[in-house]
């Protein structure tokens, strides 16, 4: 037997497995293709203080090997999810991780001492780095300040496992990791979409509302796993990637390169049992090479 199970702080996953905030819904939305209980994890759509309608249309448009998203963190709510959704996924075995989002460092922590209580709430993933918002979101994901600001609030306020997600869109994404460890963060996840652009060249307007817009994709992928590799170097706390992982063999380099678990993300939206294709691809790529425990596999890059 394989051992897939690993550790995120003292929240232990089944597997390594989880699924990317914004695409995958609540889970149960999945739960008609896959066994959500084969994943480590899902991670629940992000959440915020009040309900968000989002950007207007259009929000999303395909690019090159990937997408440009502005959705613009649309969800009903805190309290909604509380009293409406959180009963009905209650009942999977696989971990509930909720993303958190919020416009000041206020808003996070009143979300997290909301969902505190919740017995199935196994961790929150705070979300400093979504390039789609006016205000809030990045703001905080792109100084080290800023980062241990919020990191340090929620820590706080929230007793479970706190995972930090890091913005790609900065200079030295190393420094901030380090900065959110030293404020409390149990792990980091990243990358979270790179911030880019595209024009309809015969209408000479910006595809999306917002004009610029979350990439993601395989086309991000060679960025997520070399900031994965420089994170997982420079910080003692687990590190979470994702960014582009379309298969068994794009998540295998994240586990190399320092990750302790991943997410799949856009991968989700053409295949919708791609999560649990890769636990069986991580078991048997395990098998294929003698590897007992897939934990002897993180950080085991040479080079």
């Amino acid at each position: 037997m394989v051992n897939l199970n690993v550790n995120i702080g003292s929240l232990q996953l089944a597997n390594p497995v989880l699924t990317a905030s914004g695409t995958f819904g609540y889970g149960e939305e999945f739960s008609d293709f896959i066994d959500l209980d084969r994943l480590g994890g899902y991670i629940v759509k992000g959440t915020t203080l009040e309900p968000r309608e989002g950007n207007d249309y259009p929000r999303m448009v395909e690019t090159p090997s990937g997408m440009l998203n502005a959705v613009g963190l649309q969800n009903k709510g805190v309290d909604y999810f509380i009293e409406n959704i959180y009963p009905r996924i209650s009942k999977y075995r696989s971990r509930m991780i909720v993303n958190v989002s919020g416009a000041k460092i206020d808003d996070y922590v009143e979300v997290c001492r909301r969902l505190a209580p919740l017995e199935h709430v196994s961790a929150v993933e705070i979300n400093i780095s979504c390039p789609n918002v006016k205000q809030g979101g990045m703001a905080f994901g792109t100084t080290c300040e800023g980062a241990a600001d919020v990191t340090r609030a929620v820590r706080a306020a929230f007793p479970g496992t706190v995972i930090v997600k890091l913005s790609p869109n900065v200079t030295d994404i190393a420094s901030i990791a380090k900065a959110v460890e030293a404020e409390g963060a149990d792990a980091v996840s990243l990358i979270n979409t790179l911030m880019g652009m595209a024009i309809d060249v015969e209408k000479r307007r910006p595809y999306l509302s917002t004009v610029t817009g979350g990439l993601s994709g395989a086309a991000v992928r060679p960025v997520a796993v070399r900031m994965v590799w420089q994170v997982a170097k420079a910080v003692s706390i687990p590190v979470v990637g994702l960014g582009g992982i379309m298969n068994g063999r794009d998540a295998m380099e994240f586990i190399l390169a320092g990750a302790t678990a991943v997410e799949i993300g856009t991968a989700n939206f053409i295949d919708p049992a791609v999560t649990v294709k890769v636990v069986d691809y991580m078991e048997e790529y395990c098998r294929r090479h003698g590897v007992a425990d897939i934990k002897e596999l993180i950080g085991a890059l040479d080079v």
